[in-house]
């Protein structure tokens, strides 16, 4: 049995960066992973170069059952200070769109750099292991032949399971009376049937939208799928999404009130898909829809009123989404009223910690996640 002073169960972002942050403070970390390389939603996020953080973090961009508890760590460890991380190994970046910090080259860089940050503290890794069972007596938490005083739990949850990602986390906190709110699937595309199965014939096509979902709404790209619906603004707005709820698209978020009603007088003979500012697949399913195919100079005033409020306020239901499997991450996890919002550790198991995506804390798209991460990691890896 060897003996450390933390060990680090998953060798994702959280976990190789709360690894780093002890094993740099002095203390003797092991790290342990089931895959038998670290990083793996690290190198395939970002198409390839990770989105490793989002200028405009701040603790309203993230869902949690208790939307207070992301604040301390994120005040304390900001998107500059990563950046500052990245820099000094030189990795090229830049800002792609809406403060979302990319990679000029690779995600494999991140991920160097945090197994590097690892080897400067001296941290053990161990890939290809099962954590197996864990036990707790005497003070210590022991697991693959190892023990230590501290567990950090940094497995994620079950989204993108081809990568190995499973609910670990959950079933480990439950075994130390931990609660955790009910996983689903998030940053996800949505399924459609029924009245909407129609638009799955426009599968490729894209247009800008505002989607809307409750109370959040995104101004970003939707796409339509053999499936449903996906592309950034959807993938937002099913974070929010509920079984049985609809989700409501502005096709034209720009267009003034009224503006059908001006092109009528200004294009007579011009039918409503040819002056729809949208791909012309899009504008022609949608005219089918809206059963208006004569020359706008032939409808009544009140008809395409009627059709400007449609397609300023589009309802689709969908049916499900495509899940686990093609979710970017997890909504739900580790109840956050278990744990210290300053150190992450358990109130009632001192030395059991909960990071990352394991926790009951998801981020919007574009770099939220991995803010998350390090600032989770970071907070855990201070106080170990």
């Amino acid at each position: 049995m060897s003996h450390y002073d933390a060990i680090v169960l998953g060798a994702g972002a959280a976990g190789l960066f709360c690894a780093a942050t002890a094993g740099q403070r002095g203390k003797r970390v092991l790290l342990i992973d089931h895959n038998d390389e670290p990083g793996r939603k690290i190198l395939i996020s970002g198409g390839g170069r990770c989105n490793f953080t989002n200028l405009h973090t701040a603790p309203d961009r993230y869902l949690s059952a208790n939307p207070h508890f992301a604040k301390s760590a994120l005040s304390r460890y900001t998107p500059r200070d990563f950046v500052e991380l990245v820099e000094a190994y030189g990795v090229a970046w830049h800002e792609k769109t809406l403060g979302q910090l990319f990679c000029d080259g690779s995600a494999r860089q991140i991920v160097a750099m945090l197994v590097e940050e690892c080897a400067k503290g001296g941290v053990e890794l161990r890939y290809g292991v099962a954590a197996g069972e864990v036990e707790h007596r005497d003070g210590h938490f022991h697991l693959a032949g190892a023990s230590a005083p501290a567990l950090v739990i940094a497995t994620g949850g079950p989204s993108i399971p081809k990568l190995g990602a499973t609910s670990y986390a959950y079933d480990l906190a439950r075994r130390f009376g931990l609660k955790v709110v009910q996983p689903r699937p998030a940053l996800v595309p949505l399924t459609l049937a029924g009245e909407d199965v129609l638009f799955r014939e426009l599968s490729g096509v894209s247009a800008e939208v505002v989607a809307k979902c409750g109370k959040a709404a995104f101004r970003e790209a939707a796409l339509f799928t053999h499936r449903g619906l996906s592309g950034p603004a959807i993938l937002q707005v099913s974070s929010y999404w509920q079984r049985g709820e609809e989700v409501r698209i502005d096709f034209l978020p720009d267009a003034p009130r009224g503006w059908l009603i001006d092109a009528k007088r200004a294009q007579p003979r011009a039918s409503l898909r040819r002056v729809l500012p949208l791909p012309e697949r899009l504008s022609t399913t949608l005219a089918e829809r809206l059963d208006l195919a004569a020359e706008l100079g032939n409808l009544p005033d009140k008809a395409l009123r009627s059709a400007e409020e449609r397609l300023h306020d589009w309802r689709f239901h969908p049916n499900g989404s495509e899940g686990f499997a093609k979710a970017e991450v997890t909504a739900g996890g580790i109840d956050t009223a278990g744990l210290s919002s300053r150190t992450m550790e358990a109130a009632k198991v001192p030395g059991l910690y909960a990071i990352g995506e394991a926790v009951d804390v998801t981020g919007w798209l574009g770099g939220y996640n991995f803010q998350w991460a390090w600032a989770s990691a970071r907070a855990a890896g201070e106080a170990l």
